[in-house]
C-alpha cells in the first residue's frame, strides 16, 4: 500500500534557550553552532536529505536571525565571488531555502510543544508532515529522518524516534508503551508523557523526530493543558493511537541532546571527530587536556 507522501516539516523554534544564557540572551539557541553549522541548519539537512520540500518555523520574538540565515545574502556572495572562495561560497549556498518553500509563524505565548506545533496548522493543512526538533541531533550515515521515512513507507500511519533510557528517567520525557517490539520497530498501544519510574509502561522514549498524520491537529485544537500545565504534544498523539497505526523506530545512530551543555559540548565533539580535516588535530588537542 502506498502512504501519503510527507513534503512538510515543521520546525518548532520559539523557546528562550535559558539554559544557554547568557549566550542566548541576544542569539537563538538554534544558531548555537554544531562545528561550524547551527542547529538549527543541521535540521535543515536532515529535513532535505529525506525529500522534505516545505519548512516551517515556529518563531517568537528576537528569532529574525532564523530567517535571514537561510535567505540569500548578496553582498556575502558577491564578495566571495570576488575573493575566489570556493568553498565558502558552497557552503552559504547550502543555506538558502528557495521562495515559496520557507515559512514563519509565531507561538506567542511559550505553551508548550503541542501549542507550538497547533501554530503550524495552516500551513500543514491535511497532510501529513515531519517535526523535527533542532536541540536533538543525531550522528548517523543516514539522516534519522531519511530512515523514519523508510519506516513509514512499510507501516505507514504515524511514527516516532525513540530511544531506551534508563528507569529513573522516565519522568523526563515522553514514554511508549508496546503490543509488540521486533528490536526495530515497536507498535503502540499507549503513551504517556513524563511518567514516574514505578509506573513507567516501558524505557523507550521519544525523541524530537515524528511523522504524525493531520488528525492530531483535530485534538490540538482543543487546547487542553497536560503535564507541567503545558499543551503536550504527546497527549494528543496518544489519541490517534485507536484509528491509525502507531510505531516507535529505533534509529541507527548516535543521539545528543544539545539542550544540555554536556550534550551539547558532547555533540561538537564527535561531529568534528567525523572530519577528515579536524579529526587527527581535535584528538592531540584533547589528549593533554584529558590527562590533566
Amino acid at each position: 500500500m502506498k502512504h501519503p507522501p510527507v513534503r512538510k516539516a515543521v520546525f518548532p523554534v520559539a523557546g528562550l534557550g535559558t539554559r544557554f544564557l547568557p549566550a542566548t540572551k541576544a542569539m537563538p539557541k538554534e544558531m548555537l553552532p554544531l562545528v561550524d553549522k547551527p542547529l538549527v541548519q543541521n535540521a535543515i539537512d536532515e529535513a532535505r536529505e529525506a525529500g522534505i520540500e516545505e519548512f516551517v518555523f515556529v518563531t517568537s520574538r528576537g528569532k529574525g536571525v532564523l530567517e535571514d540565515h537561510f535567505d540569500l545574502s548578496p553582498e556575502l556572495n558577491a564578495t566571495l565571488e570576488a575573493r575566489n572562495k570556493t568553498a565558502e561560497i558552497a557552503a552559504v549556498k547550502k543555506t538558502e531555502i528557495s521562495s515559496g518553500h520557507l515559512y514563519f509563524t509565531r507561538q506567542h505565548k511559550p505553551l508548550g510543544l503541542g501549542h507550538a506545533v497547533w501554530c503550524a496548522k495552516q500551513v500543514i493543512g491535511r497532510e501529513p508532515f515531519a517535526i523535527l526538533l533542532p536541540d536533538d541531533v543525531v550522528l548517523s550515515q543516514k539522516g534519522c529522518l531519511a530512515q523514519m521515512l523508510e519506516v513509514y513507507g512499510e507501516v505507514g500511519g504515524n511514527v516516532v524516534a525513540v530511544v531506551d533510557v534508563p528507569r529513573e528517567h522516565t519522568n523526563r520525557y515522553g514514554i511508549l508503551d508496546v503490543s509488540s517490539d521486533d528490536g526495530r520497530i515497536a507498535a503502540v498501544k499507549g503513551l504517556v508523557e513524563k511518567p514516574a519510574p514505578d509506573v513507567a509502561p516501558s524505557t523507550l522514549s521519544i525523541i524530537g523526530r515524528y511523522i504524525l498524520q493531520p488528525e492530531v491537529f483535530d485534538f490540538l485544537d482543543n487546547g487542553v493543558a497536560g503535564a507541567g500545565g503545558e499543551i503536550q504534544l504527546t497527549d494528543s498523539m496518544a489519541k490517534l493511537i485507536d484509528t491509525q497505526p502507531f510505531h516507535g523506530y529505533r534509529f541507527e545512530g548516535k543521539r545528543y541532546d544539545c539542550g544540555d551543555k554536556i550534550g551539547f559540548l558532547e555533540a561538537n565533539i564527535a561531529f568534528a571527530l567525523q572530519r577528515p580535516e579536524m579529526a587527527d588535530k581535535l584528538r592531540a588537542a584533547l589528549k593533554p587536556l584529558l590527562a590533566e
